[in-house]
Formats: structure tokens, sequence, C-alpha cells
């Protein structure tokens, strides 16, 4: 008897602030790829951006504000937890729920340095990668070092009505 997984979808960020692409690219994910929740995983700091000047609970508060009515997506604080802000700990911690199916969601724009990740490639044998393709960026992300060296098995481009914003975009304002 085959055990059939629980799809769940990782989005994971510094979420400074959330904002409405975020939960769109959380809904086409549900939508196309059939999963059952969205955990949206904060970290305190992304390792390639400075310090958020919002703490870390009102930036959880504000997630849970976009998401809304949209019991699909729930926002975790996975840091503690694990004892690291890496994703590939995140995705390993994840993935020892054998009922558990990981997709790990991100926009096109993460991908053209994705290979600088902490053990990017682990994080790519742990679980499915699904990119959203972003206003202005598919054509650098479909030629980055990551596109052409991962697996196509665990990997997927999404092409959407993308929503054209983005959170250093409204930092700015």
């Amino acid at each position: 008897m085959i055990l059939k997984k629980n799809k769940i979808g990782i989005l994971g960020g510094s979420f400074d602030p959330a904002h409405k692409g975020h939960l769109a690219i959380s809904k086409e994910a549900v939508k196309r790829l059939k999963l059952k929740k969205i955990i949206w995983a904060i970290t305190k700091k992304n390792p390639f951006k400075k310090l958020s000047n919002v703490s870390l609970l009102n930036r959880i508060k504000y997630c849970k504000k976009i998401i809304g009515k949209n019991s699909f997506v729930e926002v975790k604080f996975y840091e503690n937890k694990i004892k690291s802000n890496k994703t590939v700990n995140l995705i390993k911690y994840l993935a020892k729920n054998k009922k558990s199916e990981i997709y790990f969601l991100m926009g096109a724009d993460n991908l053209i340095n994705f290979h600088k990740w902490h053990k990017w490639k682990v994080i790519s044998q742990n679980c499915k990668i699904i990119v959203f393709d972003r206003h202005g960026f598919k054509k650098k992300s479909l030629n980055s070092i990551t596109f052409k060296r991962l697996h196509k098995k665990n990997f997927k481009f999404v092409e959407f009505n993308k929503v054209n914003i983005s959170s250093s975009k409204l930092r700015k304002i």
C-alpha cells in the first residue's frame, strides 16, 4: 500500500514587509500543485540583507494580517527550534516527517543567487523547488548557475499573472 503524502509548501523569508505578492504565490502554489498548506517560514534576518528595522513579532503580526482568512497559510518561526536560520536545516527538519512532501517556493529573483545559499544542492535534493516568475527576472533566473545545475525532476518554473511588488520597494516608500 502506497501512503499518500501531504504536500506542504514552504515560503521562507524575512517578510519585511509581507505583501500581496507573497499571498498570490501561495494561492497559485496551492492551486497548481495541490498543496495541503503553505508555511510562511519567517526569519529574524536574511543572511543576504541587513537587519530589519521592524521587529520579528511585528513582521509576524503583519504576515497574519496579509493572510487574512486564507487558512491554508500558516506563519511559523522555526529558528529557535532548529537552532539555525539556514534553509537547508529547515528543509531537513521538515523532511523528517515522512508523511509530508516538501515544496520550497521562491521568486525568480532568488534563483539568481541560490547557488550562494548554504548547501544549496542539499536543499534541492531534499525537496522540490518551485520558482515563481517575477517581473523583470525571468531571463536572468533561467540563465543562472542554479537553473543550469539543478536536477529538473526536483525543479519547476511557474509562469503566472505576476503581482509587480516587492518588499524592498515597499521599504523605500
